[in-house]
């Protein structure tokens, strides 16, 4: 099955480019979905912004964003200027910084996604960053926006390829909960009771592990519904997909960028 490419735009690390691409490494495809109908009419219900005094739809020329700073009184943003403040590139993951793999707690990661090369050009570039990332056993950090908002993301490789995790806000991750008392003593017959029970349900891991029952009760009961209701699957036709390049010299931008590493350094 071809990938499904939501993002294209350029890998970068200082001097060296490659053209990317990237797709989401989790789906919610076989999820059961449903419309929201209007029960006499079978017609879909929309929704609508309006107005919560008036009662008013109103139209998308007349909505704009508004911060609260007291009881009915807003200090108002326009699109334009909420973007002004954003990263001038949105085509462009640059690694600015590399820290030791494994050194960001998973309470960080948020979700995850393949990156691969888009073009032939751009495979040994690519290839060059990822390899020089296994060497030093690290991960880089860049920003991106992805779903409307800029985002810290991490790159990391894996096997023949990267994988770029969007990381969470640092004001959306909580402090943790207050420890325990460190000094409650644990019954050591308890404890190895509890150690060999462990042992016993210890399995290989597998995707069977996490499947979902209600969904497949869900659809079940569709194609229940479904027997004495005709089906229409319209088709679907892939977007055509364009590649673009970009022909860099590795070797001379890797010098350059070291010469330029070299020249910012204290002597």
């Amino acid at each position: 099955m071809a990938r499904q490419t939501f993002w294209k735009g350029y890998l970068k690390l200082s001097l060296v480019t490659a053209a990317v691409s990237l797709t989401p490494a989790t789906t919610e495809s076989n999820k059961v979905r449903f419309h929201v109908l209007n029960r006499q009419t079978k017609n879909r219900v929309e929704s609508r912004y309006v107005d919560s005094v008036t009662h008013k739809p109103v139209a998308e020329r007349d909505q704009v964003k508004g911060y609260p700073r007291g009881e009915d009184d807003y200090v108002l943003l326009e699109d334009e200027e909420i973007e002004e403040v954003g990263l001038e590139s949105t085509r462009t993951i640059e690694i600015d910084t590399f820290v030791p793999r494994g050194s960001i707690d998973w309470i960080w990661y948020d979700k995850p996604h393949f990156l691969a090369p888009e073009d032939k050009v751009g495979v040994e570039a690519f290839c060059v960053i990822r390899e020089a990332m296994k060497a030093n056993d690290v991960v880089g950090i860049a920003r991106l926006v992805l779903y409307r908002r800029e985002r810290a993301v991490l790159l990391e490789p894996l096997g023949k390829g990267i994988v770029l995790w969007t990381l969470r806000y640092g004001d959306e991750v909580r402090d943790p909960v207050a420890e325990l008392d460190d000094k409650t003593e644990i019954d050591t017959k308890l404890l190895t009771l509890m150690k060999q029970l462990v042992k016993e349900e210890t399995k290989d891991w597998s995707p069977t592990m996490v499947q979902d029952p209600i969904q497949k009760r869900l659809k079940s009961m569709i194609r229940g519904k479904q027997q004495s209701l005709k089906k229409a699957a319209p088709a679907q036709k892939p977007a055509p997909v364009k590649s673009t390049g970009n022909v860099i010299n590795i070797m001379d931008a890797l010098k350059k960028s070291l010469a330029a590493e070299d020249g910012r350094k204290p002597r």
